[in-house]
């Protein structure tokens, strides 16, 4: 169970991009994050990870008091969340492979894998995420080789690589068009389904979260505004969401 209390985050210039936002995420399930573009997202995400620092509010994830922890107990928490980013945060240089190898950077001796000595039984593994989202035969291939769709089957599979009980995912479709988007939110939806990982999404296409995911939070400045299944999101609730100028798509 993953559990946010009373989170809020304001930013150094007094920005507020959080507001008192508290939700609970039973395990398994698939939560598509919603809201402009602004509206408090990717900051609500890296806060569950604390790759952004929380102004104040608790974060726990089943025992773990997540916001409140750090040094060597961060890290091992770190090692279960798996995170997916929009620009995907690959090494362009490196290949497949060991982009993929890098999921496992928190299991390892740090030395090793500065010089690139994995166990076997990681590299065999990370075959085996590559092959899970398709792309077993682009292992040796540099990572800018590859197409956007691709690149972001990389990063998923570099996620899988730290056997996650939880995945973020910030925008992970937001740079790829209808078809590749698709293709990238079934894989993140098989990996919810057959390992029940929990997943935790933000999405800007309301079509993609009545498909995809199973419950949808929205934020709206900052505040939680919504909070149910997709199909409730009628045209009163979407102009809360996105305001009277948006155009519904879905």
């Amino acid at each position: 169970m993953l559990k946010i209390q009373n989170l809020s985050k304001v930013y150094d210039d007094g920005t507020r991009a959080l507001t008192d936002v508290s939700f609970q995420v039973p395990d398994g399930e698939f939560v598509a994050v919603i809201g402009l573009s602004g509206s408090g997202k990717s900051t609500l995400l890296r806060c569950i990870n604390r790759l952004i620092e929380p102004t104040s509010g608790d974060i726990w994830w089943d025992e773990l008091h997540v916001s409140h922890i750090s040094g060597e107990e961060l890290r091992r928490a770190r090692r279960r969340i798996g995170m997916i980013f929009q620009h995907f945060n690959l090494v362009d240089r490196s290949s497949v492979l060991t982009n993929v190898l890098s999921g496992r950077l928190g299991y390892v001796n740090p030395l090793a894998s500065i010089l690139g000595r994995f166990p076997e039984e990681d590299v065999q593994r990370a075959y085996a995420s590559l092959a899970r989202v398709g792309i077993r035969d682009k292992a040796q291939n540099r990572a800018d080789e590859l197409s956007g769709g691709q690149r972001q089957r990389v990063g998923i599979a570099r996620a899988l690589m730290q056997e996650p009980g939880l995945m973020l995912a910030d925008e992970p479709v937001a740079s790829l068009d209808p078809a590749l988007a698709h293709s990238i939110m079934r894989h993140l939806q098989q990996i919810n389904r057959e390992d029940g990982i929990t997943v935790l999404c933000s999405l800007h296409f309301l079509d993609l979260v009545q498909q995809y995911s199973t419950r949808a939070i929205a934020l709206n400045e900052g505040r939680l505004v919504f909070d149910g299944a997709p199909h409730e999101i009628d045209d009163a609730r979407f102009i809360e969401i996105y305001g009277r100028e948006a155009e519904r798509i879905g």
